[in-house]
């Protein structure tokens, strides 16, 4: 199975009664594993948590910690992208040229880079005085 369909499985899995937008993504590692997530809303909605954070939890659960590709699926109109606080948290975990697929439940697919999502990348070289 590729990661589209590791992501479009967990999608059915989605919690989101509040937005009926349901997002999956699947991610692999270094090591070769494969992780999923997906959206889990709740009533209070900054508390709901995305697809790519639930991927990113089970794969730090599981004890890796380096992302080698990464894809998020959703029944849009255009292929979804990660949002702004999910672009951070997936760029602490990839390297810059690590691809991001980008699909609809229709097919549409686009794909880009970690560098490409998320240009000025907040790093771990800000916090170093030296």
């Amino acid at each position: 199975m590729s990661l589209i369909d590791h992501a479009t499985k967990v999608r059915e899995r989605a919690y989101a009664p509040y937005s009926n937008f349901k997002v999956g993504a699947a991610l692999i590692t270094t090591t070769g594993t494969i992780y999923v997530g997906c959206n889990v809303e709740n009533v209070a909605y900054p508390e709901g948590t995305c697809a790519e954070a639930g991927a990113i939890a089970a794969m730090i659960a599981g004890g890796d910690a380096q992302i080698a590709e990464i894809a998020v699926i959703a029944d849009s109109p255009m292929p979804v992208s990660p949002c702004g606080g999910c672009r951070q948290k997936i760029a602490e975990f990839a390297a810059p040229d690590v691809p991001v697929i980008m699909a609809t439940t229709d097919g549409l697919r686009v794909q880009t880079t970690v560098r490409d999502l998320l240009p000025g990348v907040f790093t771990p070289d800000h916090m170093s005085r030296t």
